[in-house]
């Protein structure tokens, strides 16, 4: 079993820096692969309300033989349950899906600053990490215009921001406004949703090191120091994907993945979506 290493976020929770992403796993084979995940040494599961699949999460957890509080779970708050009552409510739910007292990450999904109330949303954050049912909070798809606001008008920093990441798009700006302002970097889409798993230079390296592709590439991220979940529903993927804390790439490795970023989305735009 592998054992991942940590990330401690800025209110001192520690995270593990590698987990499981659940998104498009459907319902009825997520308990098996959260399990399957488990048994693998994983101890990050990432969820959400809109993938309609935490109480299935929340089964797998109980099926395994790792204790509740070994696993670090996150969920993220629905669009359409912005607001104060909405977001505190949508998590009471979560956690009666989830069969637990509190997630160990909460996160805002989208900001979508069209609806304009994700400050609102965040002051209901602010009150569930101070009663114990979230013990960390965070955003996902923040661009630095939200999080600036968060931080003007707010007490709390998010201690993640969850941002689609990966060779074609690195987001080195956004990167660097983490860094600058101790907020963890967490990576969806890591490997571009494969369509990065064939760039001669990430397959030139997959051979040389004796790794798979998606190997190579969710050890770049471990390397940049970001937190990486990525999804898969096959048990011998889910173990082959963890299977990256043996070996290292050179700093000519990560220099030769850094020239892949072309600022290629292959999810929507923040700053529209979701319209």
């Amino acid at each position: 079993m592998v054992s991942t290493p940590h990330i401690t976020l800025r209110n001192g929770v520690t995270m593990p820096q590698f987990g499981l992403g659940v998104f498009q796993v459907p319902a009825n084979h997520t308990a098996a692969v959260v399990q399957a995940a488990l048994d693998a040494g994983y101890r990050l599961i990432d969820t959400a309300q809109m993938y309609g699949n935490e109480r299935q999460v929340g089964e797998g957890i109980a099926r395994s033989d790792v204790p509740r509080e070994d696993v670090f779970v996150t969920t993220k708050l629905a669009n359409d349950l912005h607001g104060y009552d909405g977001a505190i409510a949508a998590l009471d739910e979560s956690l009666n899906q989830l069969g637990t007292d509190y997630v160990d990450l909460y996160l805002i999904h989208w900001p979508w600053p069209q609806q304009g109330r994700y400050l609102e949303t965040w002051q209901a954050f602010e009150k569930v990490a101070a009663d114990g049912r979230a013990r960390a909070i965070g955003v996902s798809n923040f661009q630095p215009q939200h999080l600036d606001r968060l931080a003007a008008d707010s007490n709390t920093v998010p201690a993640v921001n969850q941002i689609e990441l990966h060779p074609a798009f690195q987001q080195a700006e956004l990167r660097t406004y983490h860094a600058t302002h101790g907020i963890a970097t967490e990576a969806w889409s890591p490997i571009a949703q494969g369509k990065v798993l064939g760039e001669p230079v990430i397959t030139e390296l997959a051979e040389r090191h004796g790794r798979s592709p998606a190997q190579i590439v969710l050890r770049w991220h471990i390397q940049l120091g970001n937190i990486v979940f990525p999804k898969s529903a096959t048990p011998s993927r889910i173990a082959e994907n963890i299977d990256i804390f043996d070996f290292a790439l050179s700093d000519a490795d990560m220099t030769a993945i850094g020239r892949l970023d072309r600022g290629m989305r292959t999810g929507p735009d923040p700053a529209r979506f979701p319209g």
